[in-house]
């Protein structure tokens, strides 16, 4: 017993959990089965590496902020057929984050811009990735309140060290000159440091208006649109197609 007690504290001190909090049944499993040494030092390490990559994975979903989860497998590509299952399998690979290739989704609401980049998103959190998500509204004030809240500048640090950033309804609602300045210099920052994903309910040829500066919008587009791959969507409305009532 003594030596039990000596291997949980031990495998504590080394933060072996798996270890720590199985080591009776290991035990007694090995005995049972008759295991070999290698066997059993085999299964702990493998499951020590398991756990640690599943408690990692939950930490980049927590960090990434989703507002729901979203999976591509739940997407229906016979009610939107502006893109193809074909296309989403290629960008379910994700090499294209460590190419840094920038994606554009455009389209009025209701087409599955945000399901869509949730669900990249979402992959590439499983495949390792750091990722954020945020809305264009929530990011105009995290950037305005950044040297004042904590809060906002933790948020802008995870931004700013992500591999995949994921910017919400770009063009929902107005913003101001201070604004569209904030989010060049943010554009700025992340050309060629991360990948970004942009859903909007504007043409890029509205941006200029939205933005409201020419040479603005233009330094803008050419920074996201130096590697990039632009998804027009179009057609009815899923949410009201499929709207349910009470009665």
């Amino acid at each position: 017993m003594e030596k039990l007690d000596r291997i949980k504290e031990l495998a504590k001190e080394l933060k072996l959990e798996y270890l720590d909090a199985s080591v009776d049944k290991i035990i007694e499993e090995a005995s049972i089965n008759d295991s070999s040494y290698q066997d059993v030092l085999l299964s702990i390490l493998e499951s020590e590496i398991y756990l640690k990559d599943k408690k990692a994975q939950e930490r980049r979903l927590k960090f990434a902020g989703f507002p729901v989860i979203k999976k591509i497998e739940d997407f229906d590509f016979n009610f939107q057929k502006s893109i193809t299952k074909k296309q989403i399998n290629r960008l379910l690979e994700m090499d294209w984050i460590d190419r840094m290739y920038n994606l554009i989704l455009l389209g009025p609401p209701g087409l599955g811009k945000t399901h869509i980049s949730i669900s990249l998103g979402y992959r590439a959190i499983e495949m390792g990735y750091k990722v954020s998500f945020v809305t264009m509204d929530s990011l105009m004030h995290t950037l305005k309140t950044q040297e004042i809240s904590r809060k906002s500048k933790g948020k802008m640090n995870r931004i700013l060290s992500s591999s995949l950033v994921i910017i919400d309804e770009l063009g929902y609602l107005p913003i101001t000159r201070e604004e569209a300045n904030l989010f060049f210099q943010l554009i700025s920052s992340l050309h060629e440091q991360a990948s970004i994903i942009i859903t909007s309910n504007k043409g890029l040829e509205d941006w200029t208006e939205l933005l409201g500066d020419p040479a603005l919008t233009t330094a803008v587009l050419d920074r996201i649109t130096h590697r990039c791959e632009l998804f027009n969507m179009s057609g009815k409305s899923y949410r009201l197609e499929h709207r349910e009532s009470l009665f």
